[in-house]
């Protein structure tokens, strides 16, 4: 009988370097309602639920269950974890919006017409 070992990722979150990593893979796969999860087990990597919660304004508690897969916290919540695990929320133009993209095609400047 084959006997297997559940997956922690605890156990592969040992350096500074290691938390950096998986926090960028998390977001290069866009998958943002794990990012939640992915902050939550930073925490508990370097064993700072409690300040953590502190930090966020929420009881260790609330703070495991909003930020479990199951959990939907504010943006607000996922903020504060954030910066008090040392990073913070930043938003950089990566490419021209796709809102202005179809504007600028479907909007056609007018000629002026000149009679000679």
């Amino acid at each position: 009988m084959l006997k297997t070992k559940k997956f922690e990722v605890l156990d592969y979150l040992k350096t500074e370097k290691d938390i950096e990593e998986y926090l960028n893979v998390v977001l290069e796969e866009r998958d943002y309602q794990f990012l939640p999860v992915a902050l939550a087990d930073i925490a508990r990597a370097r064993k700072a639920m409690t300040s953590v919660a502190k930090a966020a304004g929420v009881t260790r508690t609330n703070l495991y269950q909003s930020l479990s897969e199951d959990g939907h916290p504010a943006f607000e919540t996922v903020a504060k974890v954030a910066n008090s695990l040392g990073y913070k929320i930043t938003l950089v133009p990566v490419a021209k919006p796709k809102a202005r993209q179809v504007a600028s095609k479907s909007v056609k400047p007018k000629r002026a017409r000149v009679k000679v």
